[in-house]
């Protein structure tokens, strides 16, 4: 299969305004991106202090809000949350959320997961820090379990329910894919054992074949469910990472589905327009 291209922070700097990306959505998709992404905080802490990566101010949309906005202007590209801090969230609230935006771009949600790691958004949001990993794994089954059962129920460490219903369904069934992020070790054992993919951020070639020996490793511990699949696997180039022909194909030699590109945060419109169509007449449909 053809190396895929996403293109990153849809919902953030320029692309934060309803006319910006609305023309970039479009445009992406005119040039070829198979996906759009957006990443997400909740709030930033003021002052910026690492290793929070924006300052305080900085603009970013909520990524479901932004992405079922691109859903209404785009026919094709499919839609990725880049991540989604799960253990900030209420999971069946997030569920109703996803699904309505598989419903309403019949199917083209993909949802990224992460942990997070900042600490002051967490305590912010009175959101428990230290168990996040656990948190993350129960809410990813309560999720799946209304997503995907005629009777759903789920009974965890962090959240239980019986005898409710949430419809719509997500249009992919028994629900959307699901992408982890992350290149600890336990994130590496929940791509392996949850995840339909792993996603790589700010990662050059060389930390990519890291980490992808990492999955590996993480393989050989851990039973991979059959209904999975294979691990598709997505990564974002650093922006130091210059993307052409040669070093696209490298990660495409590594194993690599999909490369989900950063624009620089400071392009405006015009800029960011000039930057997928580049990236279209480059590098989508040559590898």
């Amino acid at each position: 299969m053809a190396l895929r291209f996403g293109l990153f922070s849809i919902n953030a700097y320029a692309c934060s305004y309803p006319d910006v990306v609305a023309r970039i959505a479009r445009a992406a998709e005119a040039a070829g991106f198979e996906s759009l992404w957006g990443g997400e905080h909740v709030v930033l802490p003021d002052p910026q202090a690492p290793p929070s990566p924006m300052a305080p101010t900085e603009r970013i949309l909520d990524p479901i809000i932004a992405l079922t906005y691109c859903a209404a202007v785009t026919t094709r590209a499919r839609l990725g949350t880049g991540i989604i801090i799960l253990p900030q969230r209420n999971p069946l609230v997030l569920a109703k959320e996803l699904a309505s935006l598989d419903a309403l771009s019949s199917g083209r949600t993909i949802v990224g997961i992460g942990v997070g790691y900042l600490e002051p958004e967490f305590r912010a949001l009175g959101a428990p820090f230290e168990h996040r990993g656990a948190v993350t794994d129960d809410y990813l089954a309560a999720m799946r379990a209304i997503w995907g059962a005629a009777k759903p129920a789920h009974r965890g460490r962090f959240v239980s329910f019986a005898n409710v219903q949430a419809h719509p369904q997500p249009v992919q069934r028994p629900g959307p894919p699901i992408v982890i992020g992350g290149r600890t070790p336990a994130a590496f054992r929940r791509a392996v054992q949850s995840g339909n993919g792993w996603y790589g951020f700010a990662l050059d070639v060389d930390a990519t074949a890291a980490a992808l020996e990492g999955l590996r490793q993480a393989g050989a511990a851990a039973v991979r469910p059959a209904e999975l699949g294979a691990l598709e696997i997505s990564v974002t180039p650093g922006r130091g990472t210059p993307i052409d022909l040669a070093t696209a194909e490298k990660f495409a030699s590594l194993g690599v589905h999909r490369l989900i590109l950063m624009p620089p945060p400071r392009l405006d419109a015009a800029g960011l327009e000039r930057y997928v169509d580049d990236v279209g007449s480059k590098l989508i449909g040559r590898l």
